[in-house]
This record gives structure tokens, C-alpha cells and sequence, in this order.
């Protein structure tokens, strides 16, 4: 077990009676201290709740008692709430870092603690704080947008008050992922009803570079733009031949299935040796060996698709490999692309993981709110932050900026440096 060192240290000291401080051999001696023994155990103190009041004192004149003059109170993140930034935080990061639905949160959190919110507050507490963080979040679009790689992915997401769509129908998570962007990643989420090709689109305006997916169609329209270069997802050909694999009778340990695999692999196996090269060095040696592999491939690609029927797993893990084949050879063209989309597909887990406790958002505002509140959350993460602590930095300060650069300063990238 190891305790992170950036947890605080309590020392405690325990030392021997002042009668056993003498010599147990000599008996007539003083014991003096030459060192010490430490040893470490985990502690934990429970969430400790209490109530802030905000104390203002009036001032009058005692002559013409013509104007009462009263502090204003500090800028607030939900104006007129009781909620303080440290309970829009631990709130927040219950939910969308720990998975804990808010209905959950009231029940079986805030009312242990002796704190009675209905779980419609806490709702609408979440999506002040989705609107609050806007700001950030347009900032973050505009770093992930100068990125010359950015990694797409779509989830589903149920909303139940939706305009023009049954409350069981399905809308959509979008997750994008930027990097490299010196010292930091951005990870966004968006939340849009539909899932066709014009929201990659609309999200992505304005971006130039490798933009990689998987063979996902919608993403297809933005492929097609100036300045797009479409990438293709190695993990996805690789499933798709797995299947055909575990398609196979009990026993068979051959066969074009194992050969597929077989050459990915291999592909593979180089990335896997050159993961702490440089890009430069990446790109040369992708240039020596992998295209080697990648000919090799396609000749056997070309041989086997005539040759097996295409509705049958392995003739669709052919058809996607020979579908997709000029986007997935393309990580051979510079050093920092990626074999696959795994970075996007990462990012979206705890989405993922979330949905199946809390299952649906109520409302279009809640699904966005829940966009922007992952956004921070989960770049805070890759950017090595803490979320709570973050979250409570970010309502408290962000109310009270009052300029570009204060706002700048609330980045996930840029608290280590504060």
C-alpha cells in the first residue's frame, strides 16, 4: 500500500516514561536520543458540515442619519443561495467524479450529515454551476481548437424533457480530446440531441489538422472539410478481427481470423517499444518498420477479401480494415499521432460509468450543465488536480474575475503555477 506525498503528515510522538530513561545495563546512566523509528497509517476525517454566517455591519450618521452604508456581501457563485462554494463542490465532485446520483447524494449523504436539500435544489444548484463555468469552458474550446490532433468520440444520453422527442428516445454525449497541447490535455464533452454528422461540425469550426475516430459515418461530412485530415482507429480493426476469432469453432487455432490479428499485433508490439521515444524518433522508426508491416498487410488484405464471404465476421473485419485502410496507415505520418482513438474512448468512460447510476438528465439545461461540469472535472484530472479542491477554487474566484486574465488563471493547466 502507498499513501500519495501529497497528503499532510500529522506527527505524533510517542515516547518512553521519563523513569525509563535510563540505562538497563548500567542502571545509572541517562538514556540520550539518537534517532527515531516512523512508521505511517491512513487517517480519515469525515465531511464536516456547518454554517456560514455572513455578518454585515450597518453604519449611519448620528447627525443626519440620511444613509445606512453596509459592506456587499462577496461575489457568489449561485447569488441569494445558501449554497457556499465548498457544497457546490463536494456536490459536483460527488456526482461527476464519484458517480453519486443526486437523489443518492440527498438520501444517503447530505441527510447523515444533518442536511436537509431536496434533490431538485441540488439539480438546479448543478446547473447554475454548468452556466457559471462557461467561460472556462470557451476557453478550453479555443486551446483544443489551435491542436493539431484531436481525438472524437459519441456516447448515447436519455433526457427526458426534450422538445420534439419522446422522453425514451436517445440524445448525445460528444467528447473531444486535444493534444499534444504543451504540458496539458483539454478533454470536452457536449451534449447535443442529435448524433448526425453537422454536430462534429459545428464543434469542430475552425480546426485544422488530424481529427482521429472511429469508422463512425457522422464523422465523414467534417473529413471532407479544408485542412481535415481523418485518422482511423487501429482498436476498432482489431476488435472487429477478435470477433471473428472467438467466432470460430471450439479448438481452431488457425485460419485468416489468427493471421489478421497476427499482423496487428505486430504493429502494435512497435508502439508499445517506442512509447517513451521522442516523436521524431517515432516517426523514423514507424517510417523503418511499421510501413514495412503495413505492405505486408495490405497484400494479404488484398488476397483474402475475394476470397471471403462479406457477411460472414471475418469478411466485415477484412471489408472495415480495407474500408479504413487510408486513415489507420496515416499514424506513420508524424511522431505524436496515435494508433487508436483509445484516449477518446478513456475520456468518455466515466460518462459512461455515471450514466448507468444517475440513467437519464431531466432537461436540456442539465444535460449541458453535466457537459461542461465532466469538461472541468475531467481535464482537472488529466492536468493531475485534485477535483474537489479545484472545483471550490473555480466557484469561489470565478465570480469575483473581473478580467480575461482572471479567468485565464482558473485553467485547469495553469494551477499548478499559481
Amino acid at each position: 500500500m502507498s499513501f500519495k506525498l501529497l497528503l499532510p503528515r500529522v506527527r505524533r510522538e510517542h515516547d518512553l516514561p521519563e523513569q525509563e530513561k535510563v540505562c538497563s545495563c548500567c542502571g545509572s546512566h541517562d538514556l540520550h536520543r539518537i534517532g527515531e523509528e516512523v512508521s505511517e497509517q491512513l487517517d480519515i476525517i469525515p465531511a464536516k458540515v456547518q454554517v456560514i454566517q455572513n455578518v454585515r455591519p450597518k453604519y449611519a450618521c448620528r447627525h443626519c442619519e440620511g444613509s445606512i452604508q453596509t459592506a456587499p456581501m462577496p461575489p457568489q457563485p449561485i447569488p441569494g443561495s445558501i449554497a457556499t462554494p465548498g457544497l457546490l463542490a463536494y456536490i459536483a465532485t460527488g456526482k461527476y467524479v464519484d458517480g453519486l446520483p443526486l437523489y443518492r447524494q440527498e438520501q444517503f449523504v447530505l441527510n447523515r450529515l444533518g442536511v436537509e436539500v431536496a434533490r431538485a435544489t441540488t439539480a438546479q444548484w448543478m446547473v447554475r454551476c454548468g452556466e457559471l463555468v462557461q467561460p472556462l469552458v470557451n476557453l478550453m474550446r479555443d486551446h483544443l481548437l489551435e491542436s493539431p490532433l484531436i481525438h472524437c468520440d459519441e456516447t448515447h444520453v436519455k433526457v427526458l424533457r426534450e422538445s420534439g422527442k419522446k422522453a425514451q428516445s436517445l440524445s448525445y454525449m460528444w467528447v473531444q480530446v486535444a493534444e499534444p497541447v504543451p504540458d496539458h490535455r483539454v478533454i470536452l464533452f457536449d451534449y447535443d440531441p442529435s448524433r448526425s454528422g453537422s454536430v462534429p461540425v459545428r464543434l469542430l469550426e475552425g480546426f485544422k489538422g488530424y481529427l482521429q475516430t472511429d469508422g463512425y459515418e457522422g464523422y465523414a461530412a467534417i473529413g471532407r472539410q479544408e485542412g481535415i485530415i481523418s485518422q482511423g482507429c487501429w482498436a476498432h480493426a482489431r476488435r472487429k478481427f477478435n470477433e471473428a476469432v472467438k467466432g470460430l469453432k471450439k479448438g481452431v487455432k488457425t485460419g485468416k481470423a489468427y493471421m489478421g490479428m497476427a499482423y496487428i499485433q505486430k504493429l502494435y508490439r512497435i508502439e508499445r517499444e517506442i512509447k517513451d521515444c521522442s516523436c521524431e524518433e517515432k516517426k523514423m522508426i514507424r517510417q523503418q518498420k511499421s510501413r514495412d508491416i503495413l505492405s505486408q498487410l495490405r497484400q494479404w488484405l488484398d488476397k483474402s477479401l475475394p476470397q471471403t464471404p462479406p457477411k460472414t465476421l471475418l469478411g466485415k473485419a477484412l471489408n472495415y480494415l480495407n474500408n479504413q485502410w487510408d486513415k489507420l496507415i496515416r499514424y506513420c505520418d508524424e511522431g505524436y499521432l496515435r494508433m487508436d482513438n483509445n484516449l477518446a474512448e478513456n475520456a468518455i468512460r466515466p460518462f459512461v460509468i455515471g450514466r448507468k447510476a444517475w440513467l437519464f438528465s431531466t432537461s436540456q439545461a442539465g444535460a449541458n450543465a453535466s457537459a461542461n461540469l465532466y469538461s472541468l472535472v475531467e481535464t482537472a484530472k488529466a492536468c493531475g488536480l485534485e477535483s474537489y479542491a479545484y472545483l471550490k477554487e473555480v466557484f469561489t474566484q470565478l465570480p469575483a474575475a473581473k478580467t480575461l486574465a482572471d479567468i485565464e488563471q482558473l485553467l485547469p493547466w495553469n494551477q499548478n503555477s499559481s
